[in-house]
């Protein structure tokens, strides 16, 4: 395993012990306490490439953010695309970045790039930048695919799926041989709930929602809300024509149980929850805006 952090210009890297100059390319001895690591012995993550990136900025917490975002975006891009690869690109503010970046890399290196959407976002993204658009027809194998996420834990379990666009971007970056996840220091906590507020979003049939959100509460506890809509009357509708559930769970659970258990449960479609999906080659990004 591999960990990397951004720091103002620089990049440490924890596994070989340095630290680079990012401006300079220059080599320096690492800073003590500065270094980290995800893994934990005997954990089925000390086997994987996981790259974490964390860009530390100045107090200016919230305009330096945007900045950051861009750093993070840009490193992902950067450091896992390559020429005649296709690459799933994800939704969210933060994904925005790495699509401009993988757009100024390909026309400046005249890189062959096939791009595959996880939302109508993401697909207006690929056409506005110019890049190539497919899908999964075409392309049902990724070579990487490069995502945001709402909260990361400690054991890389996700929350996703604040933008409502948790079931595509789930199946693209399970079609993907490397998942990249862009996360900044406000999404990562020790375990799920300490970070992100808003609860695990459930992608479920319309007609389903209330038996789906009572069968939740009676068997995990909380309380699993529709999601209402703010610019239009109603609830939410995804991009597949479902309706979120947002589950406020009351206390931490052994998450790969209940995703299963809930994903069991007829008429959801998706949890937000991506267990596991860091044990095939997947990395995360992150970066951390305080000192």
């Amino acid at each position: 395993m591999i960990l990397q952090r951004w720091i103002g210009p620089t990049l440490l890297s924890a596994a070989a012990g340095t630290l680079l100059s990012a401006a300079a390319g220059t080599l320096l001895s690492a800073a003590a306490g500065h270094s980290s690591t995800i893994s934990k012995k005997g954990s089925p993550f000390t086997h994987n490439l996981t790259h974490v990136c964390l860009f530390r900025s100045p107090s200016d917490r919230d305009g330096m953010a945007e900045e950051a975002k861009k750093l993070a975006g840009y490193a992902a891009v950067d450091n896992h695309v390559q020429n005649n690869q296709v690459v799933g690109v994800g939704s969210g503010s933060t994904i925005v970045y790495a699509v401009d970046r993988l757009a100024e890399r390909v026309r400046q290196e005249k890189l062959n790039i096939v791009c595959v959407p996880t939302s109508f976002q993401a697909r207006q993204l690929i056409l506005q930048r110019g890049l190539t658009l497919s899908d999964l027809d075409r392309n049902p194998e990724l070579d990487v695919a490069i995502d945001g996420a709402d909260e990361v834990d400690a054991a890389l379990t996700l929350i996703k799926g604040g933008g409502g666009c948790l079931t595509q971007e789930k199946i693209v970056a399970g079609c993907a041989k490397h998942f990249i996840v862009i996360a900044d220091f406000r999404k990562d906590s020790s375990a799920l709930g300490q970070q992100w507020k808003k609860g695990v979003p459930i992608e479920v049939i319309p007609m389903a929602y209330i038996p789906v959100s009572r069968a939740i509460a009676k068997r995990f506890g909380g309380e699993a809300v529709l999601r209402m809509a703010i610019s239009k009357a109603g609830p939410v509708v995804t991009d597949n024509s479902n309706f979120l559930l947002d589950w406020k769970f009351e206390h931490a659970h052994n998450w790969k149980e209940v995703n299963t258990a809930i994903k069991m449960i007829p008429g959801v479609v998706e949890t937000g929850l991506f267990v596991g999906m860091t044990v095939c080659g997947s990395e995360c990004v992150l970066w951390d805006g305080g000192w």
